[in-house]
């Protein structure tokens, strides 16, 4: 072995032994790792594997200011990202569709209701102080010293709200709301009562807007609506010169929640359905994918792998002999590179993309055999094993190049268009595909060319029956 070819050796060990550890170490689980067979080898599974809820979206568009409708659905993207980013969704897939709909997959989770709350509320926060006459009927409950239950009385109408303003930086009245937060929302724990509560900021055209609407609310309720809905109102005890705030009265879920909405924003339009030109809340789709039909699908395709993978080694080895069983061996090493790159990108694993990968298996051992056939066809014109090896892999690397290149250029299209129709298993299956057609080039061309050369200047060389190619084919002949 010549020292090269040792480096070589020496560096595919070294590869092959960190994609081992990477495809063997677990990844630490995620909320949405939960579900039954969703952490097979730690990969990240897709809907159809892992389970989970697909949820569709209809945008109302009537009124959007000056924006253009695209501009708007991308707002809502970028919004609902970070939301379900924040709420814990592991690899959630969401696209446009069309001009006005969204399409939200979220794998491994489970509570219905919960996702819909999280991706379709507006979250549209805004402060608000009672009318004079409100405030005189509450004074009357307040004098007698009796608690009162802001809520009830607001969802009941007797008390009435009206938006909390003051004099902004342009010298003209401003409502107080949302868009004046910063993204440092968080929740705290309380260290008098240990209930949680939402600290928020404002940033400083807000904080001076605050500090106005404290000081001229002092002992009076400051409320707290989200999307026209009563969240709390807290009595103001003095002017708040540092622009934060605290929201109170709601569970450790619920203010996680809640921070989550303000930290990512308000969505730019409200999301619904339309039903016969009306306007109405909750998804267009909603569909809850059952786990256990991933699983079950998921351990078919991997025994139809297995098998394939075993029946395509006895192939090789039984029709190319001794390249047969190095391409084997160089065709597991491919496996394992090619799931490393599956955890380390990473990509989410639908059941596309499991075909894919078995195609790739096909694509690899394709290379192989052209390889191969080259190479017998050189020993049979009388090369040595050196000249053969390397006359082989020369001639039959144009015919690899032009064949992979086509098929990587196949999967970028099919990539483009399964983004642009929101159709996540296209996109699945052309992204595995051109991993498992890239590494497939590398397993064909470096690792198998490097086990053939072990052999050059050995006694086996000589065995020209371990190559396939008979001692009677052969003809005089130079090495190259």
């Amino acid at each position: 072995m010549n020292r090269r070819n040792a480096i070589r050796l020496t560096l595919i060990a070294l590869l092959v032994g960190l994609a081992l550890s990477e495809v063997l170490i677990p990844n630490a689980p995620s909320m949405s790792e939960s579900s039954p067979g969703n952490n097979t080898l730690g990969m990240r599974l897709g809907l159809d594997l892992s389970g989970g809820i697909h949820l569709v979206y209809e945008a109302d568009l009537t009124d959007i200011g000056n924006e253009t409708a695209s501009e708007a659905m991308d707002g809502v993207v970028d919004i609902i990202s970070r939301r379900v980013n924040a709420y814990g969704v592991s690899e959630p897939v969401i696209q446009k569709q069309g001009g006005d709909r969204i399409s939200i997959q979220l794998p491994g989770i489970k509570d219905m209701q919960a996702a819909v709350n999280l991706v379709g509320q507006t979250a549209e926060l805004d402060f608000r102080e009672l009318t004079p006459e409100s405030w005189e009927f509450v004074t009357q409950f307040i004098d007698q010293g009796l608690q009162l239950d802001y809520e009830t009385l607001t969802t009941e109408g007797t008390i009435e709200w009206i938006p909390a303003t003051a004099i902004g930086s342009n010298g003209q009245e401003a409502h107080l709301t949302g868009k004046y937060l910063e993204r440092d929302t968080y929740v705290e724990i309380d260290q008098n009562t240990n209930e949680p509560r939402v600290r928020f900021g404002f940033n400083s055209e807000g904080a001076e807007l605050f500090a106005q609407i404290t000081g001229r609310l002092i002992e009076k309720p400051l409320g707290i609506f989200l999307d026209d809905g009563y969240v709390s109102s807290p009595t103001v005890k003095s002017k708040i010169e540092g622009g934060t705030g605290v929201i109170e009265n709601m569970s450790l879920n619920d203010a996680r929640d809640l921070a989550i909405l303000l930290n990512a924003g308000a969505l730019p339009v409200s999301l619904g359905h339309w039903d016969r030109g009306t306007f109405l809340s909750g998804p267009a789709v909603q569909d809850e994918v059952d786990p256990t039909l991933g699983a079950d699908s998921l351990q078919k395709s991997l025994i139809a792998g297995a098998v394939g993978l075993i029946l395509v080694l006895l192939f090789m080895a039984f029709f190319y002999r001794l390249p047969g069983v190095l391409a084997g061996c160089a065709l597991i090493i491919y496996g394992i590179l090619v799931l490393a790159a599956f955890k380390l990108i990473p990509v989410t694993l639908t059941l596309a993309g499991i075909a894919a990968f078995i195609l790739s298996i096909g694509m690899a051992v394709d290379a192989n055999v052209l390889i191969f056939e080259r190479l017998k066809e050189e020993l049979r014109a009388g090369r040595t094993l050196g000249g053969a090896i390397e006359a082989g892999f020369n001639r039959a690397w144009t015919a690899i190049r032009d064949s992979n290149v086509t098929t990587l250029i196949i999967c970028g299209i099919l990539y483009w268009m399964g983004s642009n129709f929101a159709e996540p298993r296209v996109m699945g299956f052309a992204l595995t595909l051109a991993i498992g057609v890239a590494l497939s080039m590398f397993s064909a061309i470096v690792i198998t060319r490097t086990f053939l050369r072990l052999f050059v200047g050995t006694r086996i060389a000589g065995r020209l029956w371990l190559f396939g190619a008979q001692r009677s084919e052969q003809t005089p002949g130079s090495e190259e």
